[in-house]
């Protein structure tokens, strides 16, 4: 499948963005490209790879990347120059945009290269929940191919989390025994979720976070329309995750924390038909991504909040110019940060139930209100 076919939806993309495979570079993460690179100058480049880090910081830009590098260079770049008696040395991953290699990645036609992710059940129109073993099967015939050119495979797994049992322990021989000159890029979000058998056979390349500088460049690269006020709040709101930046722009995250923060502000006494009325605009909206970015920021302001009352010190980056005011007046002492910080758990939970067996999205939210006007009010010694 091309990788610009529509027809298809692929688990690795995010609504809106252009597909990891696009990039021209990756922004943030040198460390991590310097690893890489180093391995490469020693003759030590491993086998198998994990790229690890938070959900939307770039781990799938990363391993294209990385992929790309390896499939357009030739194998003796790991050994001795032909013209000279030291290393050939590199510098950087990059490569030539009008490499022929790279646009047949870009055609999905690359014959050395192979993408396990989440299969799209066009039946049922979703994703299925994990990657079966079936999967990792069809690399037996990947594996099978001779590799043009003498050249590496590569193999992206996006992302490794997502293997059931019998798909990890399958990946895991391939791993053991692993195909000559083929490289495999694990991502990983949660690392400790794999078989610490897999972790050991693969080196790790740990991505932080980014900075607000790293994420409002990535915003610029993407086909969005963001307004220039509200990308500090992108930044700040996402938490370092410039994928998380993105779908708060696609679903107005900024908007929706102001609207909370609006709310909270009249605590301990919340106007019941304002509660009602913001709760109402996710009627119907179950199994909706606008559902999920208003538990997010309900995780956020409440987080926030507790970060405040805890340490007594202003956020560096504002959401909001009345943050500090309610934030002062709803936690004024480090005792009811421990209040709100239990809160903001409980809430958590009960948000991540309720959208597993469908309550009423109204009567959730509702709900959440309410417990933060109770909290409030056991903060200022109303209760």
């Amino acid at each position: 499948m091309s990788l610009d076919d529509d027809s298809i939806p692929t688990s690795d993309l995010i609504e809106g963005a252009k597909h990891p495979s696009e990039a021209l570079a990756v922004i943030g993460h040198q460390n991590a490209e310097d690893s890489f690179v180093d391995a490469i100058n020693k003759g030590r480049l491993h086998h198998a790879w994990m790229i690890t880090g938070p959900k939307g910081i770039g781990k799938a830009t990363f391993a294209w990347r990385i992929a790309k590098y390896l499939l357009c260079s030739p194998i003796k770049e790991e050994g001795a120059s032909l013209f000279s008696d030291t290393p050939g040395v590199i510098e950087t991953l990059d490569i030539d945009p009008h490499h022929p290699v790279l646009r047949r990645i870009q055609a999905g036609s690359e014959g050395r290269l192979s993408i396990v992710r989440r299969p799209f059940d066009a039946k049922r129109k979703l994703f299925k929940a994990q990657i079966t073993i079936e999967e990792i099967r069809k690399l037996k015939s990947f594996f099978a191919l001779s590799a043009a050119d003498g050249g590496r495979r590569v193999v992206i797994i996006d992302a490794a989390d997502d293997m059931n049992v019998n798909a990890a322990n399958a990946l895991l021989k391939v791993l053991e025994e692993p195909p000559q000159h083929t490289i495999l890029l694990l991502i990983s979000h949660q690392p400790s979720r794999l078989l610490p058998t897999i972790r050991s056979r693969c080196r790790t390349l740990r991505l932080g976070a980014l900075s607000q500088v790293d994420i409002d460049a990535i915003l610029a690269t993407q086909e969005l329309e963001i307004d220039a006020a509200e990308m500090g709040a992108l930044s700040t709101l996402s938490a370092g995750s410039a994928g998380e930046a993105m779908r708060l722009a696609q679903h107005n995250g900024p908007a929706v924390y102001h609207q909370i923060l609006g709310l909270i502000a009249q605590a301990p006494k919340i106007d019941r038909p304002s509660a009602i009325k913001f709760s109402e605009q996710y009627t119907a909206r179950t199994n909706s991504e606008d559902l999920d970015i208003l538990g997010l920021m309900f995780d956020r302001v409440l987080s926030r909040l507790t970060v405040f009352g805890a340490t007594g010190n202003t956020p560096a980056e504002l959401v909001h110019s009345g943050e500090v005011e309610i934030f002062s007046k709803l936690c004024p002492t480090p005792q009811s940060a421990q209040d709100w910080a239990e809160l903001c758990q409980e809430l958590s939970n009960r948000f991540q139930h309720g959208r597993t067996v469908n309550l009423d999205p109204v009567a959730l939210v509702l709900d959440m209100i309410f417990k933060i006007e109770h909290c409030a009010k056991r903060a200022q010694g109303l209760t």
